[in-house]
């Protein structure tokens, strides 16, 4: 062995990204989330133990996207049941889908349901009353829309307009954020529309409690630091942070610059940046938050238009709408709900705590949720998003850091977009992506795992593009001069089906070669010679490469080493079982090498493809905890029956039928020839 081998906690928790409990999951939440979160709590299950790591996520059950959805299916499908029961209902479909995806969650919870409900209130209770506590609340006045023909103040959710950061293409942006992530002020939002009247609502003003997060610019500076050196940290979150780290700066456009120096007079301290290249706006630069907001308004009462770029501001922790979690009377503020963002960041928390408290003595390393998210010894892997990294990883290490609770800063795992169809896909989008459950009319679960896992999502946006769903044109008939759509074209390949080819063929042909072949030549057991040093040595750099890249949460870079391994291992069996043709004795070496390689193989694609992998372990005769554990990673089948007490030429198979398959294709899909 290598004398540095990668370090992994003695207790890990997972978690991926909370799904709004107003809608069903898309491929997307699956794809970019929750398949990569699952991949990662199998590998540390089997390298660390199951007792000592906890997968957790689960419905965002509260704020204004479920009060908004709550309102239009009451309104226009009639619907008569409470907003609970619409969350209970939604929370139930997504459980069902992940289900359906073998996502492996200790517990997917719902923040307004039970068993998690109770400690999630007490939880935020806690989390705000010590923020005011350490003095890192701020009571502040900000104006919230007023929808005057409705008489009402509006959720986020009902207003939606323009997203006014500068460089921000979005469309659909809400009261205080826009669908890409990006926060900014209620005063900011361009061309704002009710949703419930359809006309433009006013602002009036309302106390809430915001968190001081611009207090903390140099911590979050000293953790891009610290981010940009750690390998399990991909590079697009050091930089999606570092663009809120800059200074205030407002965009004004040059041809407002008279109207400018007419005010500019008035300002706070600033500095101009003149545009440059092809930009053509001036850049005013602030020392601080509360200086552009003061120039704002004297720019707008000028009648000047601008842009503002990113930087810190107060972090909302309050809220005015009723379905939410109710906040603590503070300071003559009551009757306020947690906005459904920052309780959502200490969720994971709360689960973590509902679980191991819950569980049968034993079945965790510790019932203490302060082992598994303050202990030196612990880490957690937070799974998301790309356009989240504002609030997982600038809002939640400044709370981390005011709390003083010994929470460490957890590892971000960010992903990008998993497009559809080369184009960015929203549920509440022109472009509808197809849903989690829709997919499997065409597709098994570990074809569409297996896909997803290899799309490198970690460098860059990546489409999504099924052949069955894919209604562009491939070419025009020859014949009769109409399109062929590319989903009706037999000459197309299906990309989705690259990696569930190879399970299918390869993996398929090593198991299948190895269990026939024993059934054949070695009376259903283990074959009797060693595996040849050359193999074993095989087996031994994949499973280090492999650990290495999982380890860095390279999770591509680790499934390419287990495919790579397993085309080389299927191309070793073809050699040396063609040679050994007739002789049996060499027929049974080839054969401990192949078995070795499916040893191996199967633990390396366990965490990607389970069902799969748990069949060959199943018919290979071994107890699974024992299979899959790294403790016995470097240890082919006859080694492991040794080390559990067996005698390896006594070992027995279990018998496979004829033209069995470890992994399927869809009914839907050509049938393999014979």
């Amino acid at each position: 062995m290598p004398e540095e081998r990668p370090s992994f906690p003695a207790r890990a928790v997972v978690t991926a990204g909370m799904p709004y409990g107003n809608k069903s999951l898309h491929f997307g939440h699956i794809a970019g989330v929750f398949v990569p979160a699952d991949f990662y709590a199998r590998f540390l299950r089997d390298r660390i133990g199951k007792q000592n790591v906890v997968f957790v996520s689960g419905t965002d059950c509260f704020g204004s996207p479920i009060m908004e959805g709550y309102r239009k299916k009451v309104e226009g499908e009639g619907y008569e049941g409470s907003i609970l029961d619409y969350v209970r209902t939604n929370h139930d479909s997504q459980k069902s889908a992940l289900d359906a995806y073998e996502i492996s969650c200790d517990l997917y919870a719902g923040s307004g349901l039970e068993p998690a409900a109770p400690v999630h209130a007490r939880m935020s209770a806690d989390v705000i009353e010590r923020l005011h506590e350490r003095g890192y609340l701020r009571k502040m006045s900000t104006r919230q829309f007023y929808d005057v023909k409705a008489g009402q103040f509006l959720n986020g959710r009902q207003v939606q307009g323009h997203c006014p950061v500068k460089g921000c293409k979005s469309e659909k942006a809400y009261a205080d954020e826009c669908d890409l992530g990006h926060q900014f002020d209620p005063e900011e939002l361009i061309d704002p529309v009710s949703q419930l009247t359809g006309t433009k609502p006013e602002l009036r003003p309302v106390d809430n409690w915001y968190f001081d997060l611009p207090r903390f610019q140099e911590e979050l500076e000293g953790l891009c630091d610290e981010w940009e050196a750690d390998p399990q940290v991909r590079p697009v979150v050091s930089s999606t942070v570092r663009e809120s780290l800059a200074k205030p700066v407002i965009y004004i456009q040059a041809k407002y610059r008279e109207a400018f120096e007419a005010v500019e007079a008035e300002l706070p301290s600033h500095e101009v940046a003149e545009p440059q290249g092809n930009q053509g706006s001036l850049a005013v630069t602030f020392e601080g938050w509360e200086d552009r907001d003061k120039a704002r308004e004297a720019l707008e009462d000028a009648g000047v238009r601008f842009r503002a770029g990113k930087t810190l501001l107060p972090f909302r922790i309050t809220g005015n709408i009723s379905w939410g979690v109710p906040a603590p009377d503070m300071d003559g503020l009551t009757g306020l709900t947690v906005w459904c963002w920052p309780e959502s960041l200490w969720a994971p928390i709360s689960f973590t705590e509902t679980v191991v408290e819950g569980a049968p003595e034993g079945r965790y390393a510790s019932r203490d949720w302060h082992d598994w998210w303050c202990a030196d010894d612990a880490q957690v892997f937070q799974f998301i998003g790309q356009d989240n990294i504002y609030f997982y990883c600038v809002a939640q290490p400044a709370l981390w850091n005011a709390l003083d609770w010994g929470l460490f800063q957890d590892t971000p795992v960010a992903n990008y977009h998993v497009l559809f169809m080369n184009k960015k896909a929203s549920s509440s989008g022109s472009i509808r992506p197809p849903m989690a459950d829709e997919l499997l009319s065409y597709y098994t679960p570990e074809q569409l795992r297996a896909h997803w896992l290899g799309l490198a999502l970690d460098s860059k946006a990546v489409s999504f593009s099924p052949k069955p769903l894919d209604t562009s044109v491939s070419h025009k008939d020859k014949k009769t001069g109409e399109e062929v759509l590319v989903k009706d074209d037999p000459r197309v390949v299906d990309p989705v089906l690259k990696e569930g080819t190879f399970l299918t063929n390869i993996l398929n042909r090593l198991a299948r070669s190895c269990f026939y072949g024993a059934q054949n030549v070695c009376g259903g057991r283990l074959p009797v010679p060693e595996p040849a040093s050359e193999a074993v040595k095989a087996c031994r750099e994949a499973t280090l490469a492999f650990e290495r890249a999982a380890h860095d949460v390279d999770i591509h870079g680790a499934l390419a080493v287990a495919e790579a391994f397993c085309r080389d291992a299927n191309k070793r069996w073809d050699e040396t079982s063609k040679a050994a043709k007739g002789d049996d004795a060499a027929y049974a070496a080839a054969l401990a090498d192949a078995f070795c390689a499916l040893r191996t193989a199967a633990l390396l694609w366990h965490p990607a493809v389970p069902a799969g992998c748990e069949l060959i372990c199943e018919h290979l005769g071994f107890d699974p905890e024992a299979f899959f554990s790294w403790d016995h990673a470097f240890e082919g089948p006859r080694d492991l029956a040794r080390a559990l007490g067996e005698e390896p030429d006594a070992h027995e198979l279990v018998e496979l039928p004829p033209r069995f398959d470890f992994f399927e294709r869809h009914p839907s899909q050509a049938k393999r020839k014979a």
